[in-house]
C-alpha cells in the first residue's frame, strides 16, 4: 500500500461533488416542468430519488471499498456520476432526466463516503476529526452556494448548464484520483482473496451490534435531523408567523449557514488538541443551549426573525463542532470496516433526516413552540446517548 498522502483539495472536491449536484438542481425545477410539459410532482422526484439513491449507494459502496480498496470504488463511482450528468444534460424525455439523477447520486456518493474513510485510514481518529471539520465545511459551502449558482446558470444559459457544471467537477475529481490518489486501505481483495462480498455485507449487522458505534451514530444523527427539521419548517414559520417571503427567508438563512461554517472551521482548528470527547460534549451542549434560547424567545417575545434564525445559527455552530467528532468517533469504533461504517452512518442520517423533514412541518401546525421543543429534546437525547457510548 502506498504511503503517499492524497492532496486534501482533491478529498474536499470528492466530498463536495454530490452535495453540489443535489442542491444545484432545486432552482431549475420550475424550468424543467415547462420544458418537459410535466407536473411539479414528477420533477420533484429528481430531488427525492437523488436522496434515496444517495443513501442506498453509501450502503453498497462501503463494503465494496473495504473489499476492493478505496481507489477502484471511487473511480468506478465517479465514472457512473459522469454518465448520470451527461444523461441529464442530454435528456429528451423526463425518465431520462430522472435516471440521470439516480446515476449521479449512486456514483457521487462514493466521494462523500471515501473522503472520510481515506482521512481516517491515514491520520487516525483525533487528527482526522480536525480534517473532517474542513470536509464538513466544504460540504456546507456546496449546499449553501449551489442553489444560487444553479439559479444564475439557469437564467444565463439554460437548465442543462447545471448538469454540465456537475460533469466538469466530476471529471476533474476522476482525473485527479487517477493521478494522485494512493490506495489507503490494507485489507483489499489481494490481501484476503477468500473473503466474499457476502461476508463483507454481513458486516452491517456486526457494525450495528457495536455499542459504541451505534451510540455515536445515533447521537450524530439526532443533531443532523434537527437541521433537516428546521430547513423544512422555517419557511412556513417565516410565511405564516412573520409575514415574510422567500427572499426574506434566504437572507436570514445566511445566519444559519454562517453558524455552521464557523463551527466547522473552529472544529478543524481545535479538534486535534481537544480530542473527540470534548468536541462532542461542547458541540451538543451549545446546540442544546441554542434550543433553550429559541424556546425562551418564542415564549417571552413571540416569534421573531432574530429569535428564529439567530438561535438556529448558534445551534448549527454547535453542530459544526460536534459532527466531525461524532463521525470520527463512530467510524473509528469499527476497525477493519471503516468504509462500511461510514456508509451506514450516511444511510442512517439521510433516512432519519428525510423522515423528520416530513413530520416537523405537521408538528408546528399544532404550536410553533414545538419547533424549539423538538430541537431541545433531540439535542438533550443526543448528549445522553453519546455519554452512554463513551462510557461503554
Amino acid at each position: 500500500m502506498s504511503q503517499r498522502t492524497p492532496p486534501f483539495a482533491m478529498l474536499l472536491a470528492m466530498a463536495m461533488a454530490s452535495p453540489l449536484a443535489l442542491n444545484i438542481f432545486a432552482p431549475v425545477m420550475p424550468s424543467l416542468v415547462d420544458h418537459f410539459a410535466t407536473t411539479p410532482f414528477t420533477i420533484q422526484l429528481g430531488f427525492t430519488l437523488y436522496l434515496l439513491a444517495l443513501a442506498i449507494g453509501q450502503l453498497i459502496s462501503g463494503p465494496l471499498a473495504d473489499r476492493y480498496g478505496r481507489k477502484p470504488v471511487l473511480l468506478w463511482g465517479f465514472a457512473l456520476h459522469i454518465i448520470g450528468c451527461l444523461l441529464g444534460a442530454l435528456a429528451i424525455e423526463v425518465w431520462q432526466l430522472l435516471l440521470g439523477r439516480v446515476l449521479q447520486a449512486l456514483g457521487g456518493c462514493t466521494g462523500m463516503l471515501l473522503a472520510r474513510s481515506i482521512l481516517l485510514d491515514q491520520h487516525g481518529r483525533d487528527k482526522a476529526a480536525g480534517l473532517l471539520g474542513y470536509i464538513t465545511l466544504g460540504i456546507a459551502s456546496a449546499q449553501a452556494l449551489a442553489p444560487a449558482l444553479g439559479g444564475y446558470l439557469n437564467l444565463a444559459t439554460g437548465w442543462q448548464s447545471v448538469f454540465w457544471l456537475s460533469l466538469a467537477m466530476g471529471s476533474a475529481v476522476w482525473l485527479a484520483a487517477i493521478i494522485w490518489l494512493p490506495e489507503t486501505v490494507r485489507n483489499t481483495a489481494n490481501d484476503s482473496p477468500n473473503e466474499s462480498l457476502v461476508t463483507l455485507f454481513r458486516r452491517y449487522p456486526q457494525v450495528l451490534c457495536n455499542r459504541q458505534y451505534l451510540c455515536f451514530a445515533l447521537s450524530s444523527t439526532l443533531i443532523a435531523a434537527c437541521f433537516f427539521a428546521f430547513i423544512t419548517s422555517a419557511p412556513f414559520v417565516a410565511d405564516q408567523w412573520l409575514g415574510g417571503n422567500s427572499a426574506d427567508y434566504g437572507n436570514w438563512f445566511m445566519l444559519v449557514a454562517g453558524g455552521f461554517f464557523l463551527g466547522s472551521m473552529t472544529a478543524g482548528r481545535i479538534s486535534a488538541a481537544l480530542g473527540v470527547n470534548r468536541m462532542m460534549v461542547s458541540g451538543h451542549s451549545i446546540s442544546m443551549l441554542a434550543a433553550i434560547v429559541m424556546l425562551a424567545s418564542f415564549h417571552w417575545q413571540g416569534v421573531s426573525w432574530l429569535g428564529l434564525f439567530g438561535s438556529m445559527a448558534l445551534f448549527t455552530f454547535g453542530r459544526g463542532l460536534s459532527q466531525p467528532a461524532a463521525q470520527s468517533a463512530a467510524i473509528s469504533a469499527t476497525p477493519g470496516a471503516v468504509a462500511t461504517a461510514s456508509g451506514l452512518l450516511g444511510f442512517i442520517q439521510l433516512l432519519v433526516g428525510a423522515a423528520v423533514a416530513q413530520l416537523t412541518p405537521r408538528i408546528i401546525e399544532i404550536d410553533v413552540q414545538l419547533l424549539p421543543v423538538t430541537l431541545l429534546a433531540a439535542s438533550l437525547l443526543a448528549l445522553i446517548i453519546y455519554r452512554r457510548g463513551a462510557a461503554s
